[in-house]
């Protein structure tokens, strides 16, 4: 099993985002999205601060956020990337793709948020587009994709107050916007 120390806060600014977008989408009544903490097995605990300061992986986890928006099944992971190419056999594993297939099946609504850091960029990657890209690298091709390669018609809606904004057409699929 892998171990955790320091680098726990990786990802936090995008994740304080997303989560400040949930708890404003949970209190105006659109939404109920949760993050799922990874499970860990403390080893040393910091007896000052009673801060865990080593750990391990107890199980492995799936997705960081999951939830219902307006009646529609979402889990998505927050993901960072420092510069325009994203690490996808550093930052997706395959018990991850397993869940987010399996959440689809059952009409729900899986994808990747990630933040470009370098570009200040973010952006919503469908699970099929994102299935694309591990197929890919499945058969030989990149380990990573670039931002180019995503669907430009994601981002940049017109609400500048909210991460996410979903909508949904039974018969079309869905919409994801992203802001900040």
């Amino acid at each position: 099993m892998g171990t955790w120390n320091s680098r726990g806060l990786r990802g936090s600014f995008l994740e304080e985002i997303v989560n400040m977008t949930n708890e404003k989408y949970r209190m105006q009544k659109l939404a109920l999205v949760q993050k799922i903490p990874t499970p860990i097995k403390p080893l040393k605990i910091d007896k000052e601060t009673r801060h865990i300061t080593l750990a391990y992986f107890d199980q492995k986890s799936t997705v960081d956020y999951i939830g219902v928006v307006q009646g529609i099944p979402v889990c998505f992971d927050a993901k960072e990337c420092a510069t325009e190419t994203f690490a996808l056999g550093n930052n997706v594993h395959e018990h991850q793709m397993a869940f987010m297939s399996d959440f689809e099946a059952q009409d729900g609504i899986a994808f990747l948020l990630i933040y470009f850091k370098e570009k200040e960029k973010y952006m919503y990657l469908p699970f099929a587009d994102l299935k694309k890209f591990w197929d890919r690298m499945q058969a030989g091709g990149p380990k990573n994709f670039k931002l180019a390669e995503m669907d430009p018609g994601v981002r940049n809606p017109s609400d500048e107050h909210v991460i996410l904004c979903f909508q949904r057409n039974r018969h079309d699929g869905v919409a994801v916007q992203v802001a900040v």
